[in-house]
């Protein structure tokens, strides 16, 4: 595992368990346990990853694993990101955790980050009748620890 991987403080995990109950629906371990995880990571993170941080303290199912990652992302309390590896990786913003920003992919380590300053304001013209529903910008290179 990464050197940027922290685990989830007590913190992080009761801003986790505010944005589970604020969505109205019920609090669940394995919901706060992932999204306070999230909430932790300077990094996006792959469901590999979750899944080997998670079971440092107690494994998560794999399928209730992705069932959660998906009820987060249904919520916008995660993103996830696409990236030509073929591996979705998710993460949190740092106070807004809607998706309207670029990431930077490393092409040594893969490692994805978000690029929380940086707005991919893209004015694209679509045909009529045609509407933006979201806009992916990545930022290709050599993370810091890689150079």
């Amino acid at each position: 595992m990464s050197s940027s991987y922290r685990p989830s403080s007590a913190d992080q995990d009761a801003k986790a368990e505010r944005l589970i109950r604020e969505t109205g629906h019920r609090l669940t371990e394995p919901r706060r346990r992932v999204l306070g995880l999230l909430l932790a990571g300077e990094r996006a993170l792959s469901h590999t990853e979750i899944e080997e941080a998670l079971a440092v303290t107690e494994p998560i199912d794999r399928v209730t694993l992705y069932r959660v990652l998906d009820w987060l992302i249904d919520r916008q309390l995660a993103h996830k990101i696409a990236s030509d590896d073929r591996v979705w990786r998710f993460r949190v913003g740092a106070d807004d955790v809607s998706h309207h920003h670029a990431h930077f992919k490393c092409g040594r380590c893969h490692r994805v980050f978000c690029l929380e300053d940086v707005s991919p304001a893209v004015k694209v013209q679509l045909p009529d009748g045609y509407s933006t529903e979201e806009v992916e910008v990545t930022v290709k290179g050599v993370c810091a620890d890689c150079k």
